[in-house]
């Protein structure tokens, strides 16, 4: 008994050295925010290392602003003949094109080569003209991405189009930092990519990661306070980059069929087991509204979401409460 006593008196001491280190980078364009919990400083900063190196591998491999990799190989040969790409590019376009498919194109990753006709600078004070809005979307179609899984190659089949991976590529790198981190044995942490945020362990006093809910008619408040222990979170939103045209608030978020921004929806809040597939949910909520994007997201029960209206309206999607966010 007595022996049984010393080691939780010694597993007591090790859990109470252990440390927490956050570091926060620019990466993939954005701001990363990483907090990992470790048995002391040094490995702690040497995992955020290990991490910032992880997303970096994935930006030089999706990016569409870097010339040297594989997206912008792709995007380089649009209309001229299929690239051949790894296996982990190929999944993540098929991830994609899946959210095409089930929104029947309200998410799409060819919408990077859309004509940016429109400004969330503040500047814009009328709408783009019907004409101008149909010709920009004209590139823009996710059926013309050509996946050929035996040889690996992609393919887009008109000049001038472009893919890119600006919604679901920072999940999917916080996603692949987690990953890389659980299996190096780092008992917990929290990878925050600019509102795509996967955590996974518990803090260094023993409690879950806290995440409060962004309301965005007042920032400094939160609409919603959660507990995570290994979760995914992601929000999509317009209170930080909109334009607003006599008297109507148009998000950057574009519906990639029509070319008008998304409307009606200030935030939609996404929670389940990985910030790449939340992404494509928040994203597509944005686009489809709310009720169409409450149907979406029934297709998956282990997502869940929060969603705000332009109204300020909190609508929750039927499975949120029995969403067991601290018992994963």
């Amino acid at each position: 008994m007595k022996y049984f006593s010393f080691l939780l008196l010694l597993l007591s001491v090790t859990v109470n050295a252990q440390v927490q280190r956050h570091r926060a980078v620019t990466l993939m364009g954005s701001r990363f925010d990483i907090t990992i919990v470790a048995n002391d400083s040094l490995s702690a900063e040497n995992y955020i290392d290990e991490a910032i190196a992880e997303i970096e591998r994935i930006e030089n491999l999706i990016s569409e602003w870097r010339p040297q990799t594989q997206i912008s190989e792709v995007n380089r040969n649009a209309g001229i003949k299929p690239v051949k790409v790894d296996q982990e590019v190929l999944r993540l376009t098929q991830s994609a094109l899946h959210f095409s498919t089930i929104t029947q194109g309200a998410f799409d990753i060819s919408i990077v080569a859309m004509d940016k006709i429109w400004k969330f600078d503040g500047t814009m004070t009328a709408l783009p003209s019907e004409e101008a809005i149909q010709k920009s979307v004209e590139k823009v179609d996710y059926r013309n991405i050509e996946i050929d899984t035996i040889n690996s190659t992609l393919f887009l089949k008109k000049t001038g189009m472009k893919i890119g991976f600006g919604s679901i590529g920072k999940g999917y790198a916080a996603d692949q930092a987690r990953k890389l981190l659980e299996l190096k044995g780092v008992k917990a942490g929290i990878i925050n990519a600019s509102g795509d945020l996967t955590t996974w362990g518990k803090q260094v006093d023993h409690s879950y990661w806290t995440i409060g809910i962004t309301n965005p008619f007042e920032t400094e408040d939160f609409v919603k306070i959660v507990k995570l222990k290994r979760y995914a979170v992601t929000t999509s939103g317009n209170y930080e980059k909109f334009a607003e045209i006599n008297g109507q608030r148009y998000s950057h978020i574009i519906n990639p069929k029509t070319g008008y921004p998304s409307t009606g929806i200030c935030s939609a809040t996404v929670f389940g087991p990985s910030a790449e597939i939340a992404n494509g949910y928040s994203t597509s909520i944005m686009v489809l509204g709310v009720e169409e994007g409450l149907k979406l997201l029934e297709l998956n029960p282990e997502y869940c979401a929060l969603i705000i209206t332009d109204k300020g309206k909190i609508i929750y999607s039927k499975n949120f409460k029995k969403s067991k966010f601290t018992k994963n």
